[in-house]
């Protein structure tokens, strides 16, 4: 078995997500493979983006579109560059983060996907299916679920 060329992850910019970056970054490092930062995002309906562009005034464009997104991404490569990764890409995607990285996995011929483990514990997970689980699924490569949480 060779060693991995393209390891993705996801983030949302969260800190158990970030510790799944930390976890794909270190291999990354230790293999010289590519690191692939994705994250999902969801278009803001009309109606709140509107409230929200009334509330923040030029701060507005801070909750609109691919920018938290891309806000994620950036801390995400900091993070992976701290952690030794050298050859890192970054993609920001409108959609379901199961679906999101899913595709991009596809497109982008990952071989493996690194996700933190939130929700695998959780009754709504259990009920409704979490990210990991779900990716664990539908991923057309290796899928490493990092533990990310304390189990709560």
């Amino acid at each position: 078995m060779s060693a991995y060329r393209m390891i993705l992850v996801g983030t949302d910019g969260s800190e158990t997500s970030f510790r799944a970056v930390d976890r794909a970054a270190q291999l990354a490092a230790a293999t010289g493979a590519t690191l692939l930062l994705a994250s999902a995002y969801s278009p803001m309906p009309e109606r709140e983006r509107a409230s929200a562009a009334d509330r923040l005034g030029d701060l507005a464009y801070k909750v609109q579109g691919s920018t938290p997104a891309d806000d994620a991404l950036r801390a995400a490569r900091e993070r992976a560059v701290a952690a030794g990764a050298r050859d890192i890409q970054q993609e920001s995607v409108e959609g379901d983060a199961v679906d999101v990285i899913s595709r991009v996995a596809k497109e982008r011929g990952a071989e493996l996907v690194v996700i933190g483990n939130r929700g695998l514990n959780s009754l709504a997970g259990r009920i409704l299916g979490s990210v990991p689980a779900n990716l664990s699924h539908r991923s057309p490569c290796d899928v490493l679920i990092v533990h990310t949480t304390d189990g709560k």
